[in-house]
């Protein structure tokens, strides 16, 4: 197998608080230990690589990929392209009709001299790369394909923690600080948090843990309103857990007419199924994008739940606010570039040892970092909602997880 000589990097899938840095992480490692391979950034993610659009990393980018750490976002761009989907792809004008994306693809890949390509992104586009990796092997092109985990979700199967997650949360936390307080704008109001998380709930749920670890350092004034409980988390609400929706206004009411608020955390994917049910039941078409998943901005859960509870509630009003873009955009926190430096370290190592994979801490080993397989990667990793924080942080608010409220499905 050939040295490497040349490498891209490419982001793809929604923003996570890890792709600017991932970027940096990458430029900084090779700069160190291989400062003669060329470096391309396909802009736009897949979409960039089926055009043949890339920015040439020159010495003055290498200079300056440090401040790459600082930002949030993707200085290279992303898009949702998914290189098996050629009615897609051929719809977009991405390929022309009668073209394989994979073989357009592969076919730029050598055009550029491309010896080892790097996508950073979530489980549809590791899954992508996937794809891409299979067929560029049984087609015999010499091309290494190394993965990066980004998914604020932190539901790909069988990575421990993906990229951007820890700080998706803690900005979670900031955004409903100021949101909460929302509650002193009318009386009987309801507030529905919608963090995001499709199939996942350990996004919401950690969300909730960290805005509740803030919320115990503040002061309050007793008899005036400033309460604790005011601005506490009274329900969470994740994909893993069948929600009894009359139980839980029952309990909710009783803090409603006590504290003349109710603040609950729900993940964009909870309550679904139900919300894609009774849309079908109703003759209307349920949107799709080009994964087949559902637009979950166009279903919207939150409005869905604050329409279930407003009523028995007796709200007076329902205010749902989404922290998705606000904490998704996000620059990488502490944490999550100690975890970034790490996987960007590793990523360079196994190209330069020309082993393609997904790096993350492989849960089905021992949690070592390495390149994991492609085939073992996939996305939809459930919450355990038996982790015992979840199971303290449910007790803390007052909140059954078992036979009345919720159950593992």
């Amino acid at each position: 197998m050939k040295d490497v000589k040349k490498v891209a990097i490419l982001t793809a899938g929604g923003l996570a608080p890890c792709l600017s840095s991932a970027i940096g992480g990458l430029i900084e490692q090779y700069s160190k230990v291989a400062p003669k391979i060329k470096i391309i950034c396909y802009t736009s993610g897949y979409k960039g690589l089926l055009l043949g659009e890339s920015i040439a990393v020159t010495p003055a980018i290498r200079a300056k990929a440090a401040i790459l750490h600082k930002h949030g976002g993707s200085p290279i761009g992303n898009s949702r392209v998914k290189l098996t989907n050629v009615k897609d792809c051929v719809k977009r004008g991405l390929v022309k009709e009668g073209e394989n994306p994979l073989e357009v693809a592969a076919r730029q890949l050598v055009k550029d001299g491309v010896d080892v390509l790097h996508t950073i992104g979530g489980d549809d586009t590791n899954t992508t790369a996937a794809d891409l990796a299979a067929y560029l092997k049984d087609n015999n092109y010499d091309l290494t394909v190394v993965g990066l985990p980004k998914t604020i979700d932190n539901d790909v199967f069988p990575i421990r923690q993906s990229l951007g997650a820890w700080t998706a949360a803690e900005e979670g936390a900031k955004y409903f600080e100021n949101v909460v307080a929302e509650h002193n704008a009318n009386p009987r109001m309801l507030i529905i948090h919608e963090v995001m998380g499709r199939n996942c709930g350990w996004l919401t749920a950690y969300t909730a843990q960290v805005y509740r670890d803030r919320l115990a350092k503040m002061s309050f004034v007793p008899g005036i309103g400033l309460s604790k409980m005011r601005k506490d988390v009274h329900a969470i609400f994740v994909p893993e857990m069948a929600i009894d929706i009359q139980v839980e206004a029952s309990r909710l009411k009783k803090i409603m007419d006590e504290h003349d608020c109710v603040n609950i955390f729900i993940s964009e994917g909870a309550g679904l199924e139900a919300i894609v049910a009774q849309m079908t039941a109703a003759g209307e078409e349920v949107p799709r994008d080009a994964f087949g998943h559902v637009k979950l901005d166009a279903v919207n859960p939150g409005k869905w739940f604050g329409k279930q509870f407003a009523d028995m509630l007796k709200a007076e009003k329902v205010l749902v606010q989404k922290s998705g873009y606000f904490a998704r955009a996000a620059a990488a926190n502490k944490e999550d570039l100690k975890l970034i430096k790490r996987c960007a370290n590793k990523a360079v190592e196994c190209a330069l040892k020309r082993i393609s994979g997904v790096i993350g801490e492989d849960e089905d080993q021992g949690d070592t970092l390495r390149a994991i397989e492609f085939p073992r990667i996939k996305g939809g990793k459930p919450f355990d909602i038996d982790v015992k924080w979840f199971g303290k942080l449910l007790s803390a608010i007052g909140q059954a997880k078992g036979e009345q409220v919720a159950v593992k499905h």
